[in-house]
């Protein structure tokens, strides 16, 4: 069975068994490519197979000299591992070579947020005169308002929308629902677009459901999405390095700032690990030592 065939079975079982999007499938199967590459050239030429541990520490090493960021090889490293987790799965192997891989140490660097003044500006920054205005409004209302991922709002269905209970049911990473509340600027401009723009496009027949449609009546794309917050931060003159992901984070921390509980914004991200969550909060020196102040008896 040649390469092409596995990565193409590999890519099914992250699909099916793992429940992964289409974007992380992308990327796994991207690193497996690098893999079938190095081993398919004369001086290394294996199968799947016939790879062990020693093997796999010389397509590291390779890696390694190509100038490839530690995070983009730690991500290879994690698809090295599924892949070899799928071989034993289907009793091609029955010892793992990428068992003990050990990911790089890397910095973990703070998240690129938007203060709460940054944020009213790139709203203002609509142009409401313009075609799909509302529709954009209501986007970054939601993003920020809800800290959604760019792929869970572009998946948003009007059925998923509770406007009596003020939540929204978002689908996640590996198909886990969860439901989140929603405030009411951003169900007031989602029902103004519901209730004007919407209605005027031509919904194709496999999107009558979806939330936010472009112009052919079709779910918005992830470029999309990254275009319109671009074009929105120029016009508001933001010069920091903004995506969609930035309003998540954004929201994360206001909220931590504004004293919610971790644990409740954990439960909103739908973050598996608090330690996440932690990383998304990025609090300033100032804010914790006022906590300190204000909490701990020793300190008052």
């Amino acid at each position: 069975m040649s390469w092409t065939n596995w990565i193409r079975g590999f890519a099914d079982y992250l699909v099916l068994e793992r429940s992964m999007s289409a974007h992380s499938v992308s990327a796994y199967v991207g690193d497996i490519e690098k893999l079938a590459a190095f081993f398919s050239d004369d001086a290394h030429r294996l199968a799947p197979c016939e790879i062990k541990q020693a093997d796999l520490l010389h397509f590291l090493e390779w890696v390694n000299t190509t100038g490839i960021g530690a995070r983009t090889q730690a991500r290879i490293i994690s698809g090295v591992r599924a892949f070899f987790k799928y071989l034993t799965t289907e009793d091609v192997i029955t010892d793992d070579p990428s068992a003990v891989l050990e990911l790089p140490r890397f910095r973990q660097s703070l998240p690129q947020v938007l203060t709460v003044t940054e944020i009213d500006r790139l709203i203002a920054a609509i142009d409401m005169s313009k075609p799909h205005a509302q529709r954009n409004r209501a986007i970054i209302e939601t993003l920020y308002g809800c800290g959604l991922r760019v792929s869970e709002l572009i998946c948003l269905k009007i059925s998923d929308l509770f406007q009596k209970e003020a939540f929204i049911k978002v689908t996640g990473k590996g198909n886990k629902q969860r439901v989140v509340p929603i405030g009411r600027e951003a169900l007031k401009h989602i029902g103004l677009y519901l209730d004007g723009a919407r209605r005027e496009v031509d919904v194709a027949s496999e999107f009558t459901d979806h939330l936010f449609l472009n112009r052919l009546g079709r779910s918005l794309s992830r470029v999309m999405i990254f275009t319109i917050i671009k074009q929105l931060c120029q016009s508001a003159g933001i010069k920091k390095k903004v995506s969609p992901h930035t309003l998540r984070h954004s929201f994360a921390t206001h909220l931590v700032e504004g004293g919610a509980d971790l644990r409740a914004v954990q439960e909103m991200l739908g973050h598996e690990s608090i330690t996440t969550t932690e990383v998304y909060t990025h609090l300033s020196r100032e804010y914790l030592r006022e906590n300190l102040l204000s909490y701990h008896p020793r300190a008052r």
